[in-house]
């Protein structure tokens, strides 16, 4: 994906929870769920195969934002 970086990778609920925090702040990103593009093809993945990937260009603003949501999750 060209001109995105990926910021988390986790379960849906927590990716969701970060998309919804990115998108208070106007930041650009891509959700790729592995997980679910494989129940649709017929097949599946295990583990957490659901990535967040932010526009480069938004990566700095986003920063805060994405390790104030790792330091919650860890707690």
């Amino acid at each position: 994906m060209e001109g995105y970086t990926k910021v988390f990778t986790g379960s849906a609920i927590l990716v969701n929870r970060l998309a919804s925090l990115l998108e208070e702040e106007n930041a650009r990103f891509i959700i790729k769920d592995e997980k679910e593009s494989g129940r649709l093809a017929g097949f599946g993945t295990t583990g957490d195969a659901v990535e967040l990937f932010v526009l480069t260009t938004d990566l700095e603003e986003s920063k805060n934002i994405i390790e104030n949501f790792k330091e919650e999750i860890e707690k």
